[in-house]
């Protein structure tokens, strides 16, 4: 019975909520409809299994949803964004508008700006581009998911994403783990899916198809759109009903201006990660009032914290002039980061009743027990619970709180590196969790006036084939040659 319920409360949790039904009732509701079938008592559960894994999350996690809203929504309001989304333009031209799209998210969301965010702002460029060259715009979408959704969020080295710092405290790793691999990983989902728009954009001119004119308002519509909105906060740290708050400016910095603090962010997290804070004494962490821990398990969190703020400093004084209503812009980006945080905290609580009951040894077992080691069970179990929860931070997260222990204890067994577990654990969150139901597909589709129907493949193949291609790699490298 205990199997049955869980079951029951995924179908519950995947179905009302591609019906636009809020993950923060649905989460609990589901978590105790597992317990009951179960026999478990669910009132405990809820105060004592669910609430203390929501807030864990929470603790450990919610200064980078706050600080990675906020900073992007100084940068959108700046003007920093269109203004590197219209440099890209001028520069690359509509001869190479498709690359142009996907290297103007590349760069935005690789220096910390939200994937929502840059949707909003590379919407209206691609619509521009795509226009003047001619291109089909059932492209748009996919070429902005390549751009913002694959490699900058999962593989380049030092990405400031929520998925890049969720294995930190379980691996006692830093955001720059394997970089080799993640190097070429973030190839191949470049080439793959450069390759595939490419072809695509080549069919379609041999079938006569091209542009066919949009609404111009559609972007500003799809940030009003309560299902859209209920859909997007569950997957992503931004909520895009805050895009319409705060002022944005009608003069655009210089382009140098709008990308140093992109630049910046790296920077910083790299100097954080290598050489300030492995100098810090940090013995007083093993005391009680500070949770006996240690700097592995804060050191990913505090580099990623530090840069993001250093960069919202930076924002400010560049664009003080410019952003002519400061307060209101920080408050939107606050807002924006809440119910995000809360509704990924709340799937996470979701995976800890789950984990809590007696039938999910019957899963651990078999996730385990699964063909090809544990960097193969690891892959498999993040694209799974990401599938199911249509969120690459919650399923990673749900994953690693549940199985976490065991594959650190099985890399220490076997001599695998740590950071090869970091890297195949967010490369494998970001592969399936791009399904239909996720909330940043059906977010993006509104945003470019498109539908599943005439963009979803184009989706599947550079989001969701390439990503695995390149997990695939990975955990081939990583097995004959280790983490470099």
């Amino acid at each position: 019975m205990g199997l049955l319920g869980i079951l029951l409360a995924l179908a519950l949790l995947i179905g009302m909520a591609y019906r636009g039904w809020s993950v923060l009732l649905l989460a609990p509701a589901a978590a105790l409809v597992a317990a009951g079938v179960a026999g478990e008592p669910v009132l405990a559960h809820w105060t004592q299994t669910f609430m203390p894994a929501a807030a864990g999350f929470l603790a450990q996690f919610f200064p980078i949803f706050l600080l990675g809203a906020l900073f992007g929504k100084l940068m959108d309001d700046s003007g920093s964004v269109r203004a590197i989304s219209a440099f890209m333009a001028e520069k690359m031209g509509p001869r190479h508008a498709i690359l142009a799209v996907v290297l103007a998210g590349a760069f935005v969301t690789y220096g910390g700006v939200s994937l929502f965010v840059a949707f909003f702002v590379l919407a209206p460029m691609a619509h521009s581009l795509f226009k003047a060259a001619n291109i089909p715009n059932h492209l748009m979408p996919a070429a902005i998911v390549l751009g913002t959704s694959t490699f900058t969020m999962s593989a380049l080295p030092g990405t400031p994403s929520i998925q890049n710092a969720i294995p930190m405290p379980f691996f006692g790793t830093t955001p720059f783990a394997a970089p080799g691999l993640g190097v070429i990983a973030s190839l191949i989902m470049m080439g793959f899916g450069m390759w595939w728009l490419g072809r695509a954009e080549a069919g379609a001119r041999r079938a006569g198809v091209g542009y066919e004119e949009v609404s111009a308002a559609t972007h500003e519509k799809a940030a009003d759109d309560a299902l859209v909105r209920e859909r997007a906060v569950a997957s992503h740290e931004f909520d895009p009903q805050e895009m319409a708050h705060g002022k944005r400016s009608a003069e655009l910095p210089a382009v140098w201006a709008a990308a140093l603090p992109l630049v910046v962010v790296v920077a910083v997290n790299l100097v954080m990660s290598f050489w300030v804070l492995p100098r810090m004494d940090v013995a007083f962490l093993q005391e009680p009032q500070w949770g006996q821990t240690t700097l592995a398990g804060v050191g990913g969190v505090w580099s990623v914290v530090v840069a993001l703020a250093v960069a919202i400093v930076l924002v400010i004084v560049l664009n003080w002039s410019r952003l002519t209503n400061l307060r209101d812009s920080m408050d939107a980006g606050a807002n924006a980061s809440a119910l995000p945080a809360l509704s990924v905290a709340s799937l996470v609580g979701f995976g800890g009743v789950v984990a809590a009951l007696p039938a999910f040894a019957m899963v651990k077992a078999w996730v385990l027990g699964i063909e090809g080691g544990p960097l193969v069970s690891l892959a498999v179990s993040t694209n799974v619970l990401a599938a199911l929860t249509g969120s690459a931070s919650g399923g990673l997260t749900i994953a690693l709180e549940a199985l976490g222990s065991t594959y650190m204890q099985l890399a220490y067994e076997l001599g695998i590196d740590p950071s090869l577990m970091h890297r195949v654990a967010v490369i494998g969150a970001g592969t399936l969790d791009s399904l239909p139901h996720n909330g940043a597909v059906v977010t993006l589709l509104a945003v470019c006036g498109s539908t599943h129907r005439k963009s979803y493949f184009d989706i599947v193949v550079v989001g969701i084939i390439g990503p695995i291609l390149a997990l695939v790699a990975v955990i081939v490298l990583g097995t004959g040659f280790g983490s470099f």
